[in-house]
């Protein structure tokens, strides 16, 4: 039976991965919720819950970053991994950053600040991984794969691997200020 209370980590980063995923699939199953979404860059953290996390009858989707986003006409996650969570009956979301995006351009081609970069910096207030939890979220919503309202558990990290999870109602990227965080299960304490 899952608490209210919160896993901190007393430092950020991947070395809280396995935990961090653990930890998630615990809640998850403890709160009768039946998908976690998480965030995976180069497929490190979606492989280990592919592989080494025991999370049957939860539905993953993994959000990876857009092609192109790093280096052009590339995505850094390899397309053999990929296709082994496929096989693994994961769900994969490839899309632009739901906080960055094409503002973005514009903040770095004219040095000004745009709104969805201030809420993406202010949920940076509680962490990286807090920021991230929301936009994969926003992602993974936009692309059909979960729906917008119901609980979900969602992962994320700061840099590489994983570090937060929360429980979170998800809406679309039009939508995403009516996005509800419903509780934290872990996080660094930055």
């Amino acid at each position: 039976m899952i608490t209210d209370k919160v896993h901190y980590f007393e430092a950020k980063g991947r070395e809280n991965t396995e935990a961090t995923l653990t930890l998630a699939v615990e809640a998850a199953r403890a709160l009768g919720i039946k998908n976690i979404v998480l965030s995976s860059t180069e497929g490190g953290t979606a492989k280990m819950m592919a592989d080494e996390i025991e999370h049957d009858g939860i539905t993953v989707t993994v959000v990876t970053h857009a092609y192109g986003q790093m280096k052009p006409n590339t995505n850094p996650m390899p397309a053999e991994l990929r296709q082994h969570l496929i096989e693994k009956g994961f769900n994969i979301c490839t899309a632009a950053h739901a906080l960055s995006g094409a503002e973005r351009s514009l903040s770095n081609t004219f040095n000004g600040v745009y709104p969805v970069e201030i809420i993406a910096h202010t949920l940076r207030m509680f962490g990286q991984g807090t920021k991230v939890c929301v936009e994969i979220c926003a992602m993974a919503a936009d692309a059909g794969l979960i729906m917008t309202g119901e609980p979900v558990v969602a992962v994320g990290g700061t840099g590489r691997g994983a570090d937060t999870a929360m429980v979170l109602r998800p809406e679309v990227s039009s939508n995403i200020i009516k996005t509800k965080i419903d509780r934290l299960i872990c996080k660094p304490i930055e």
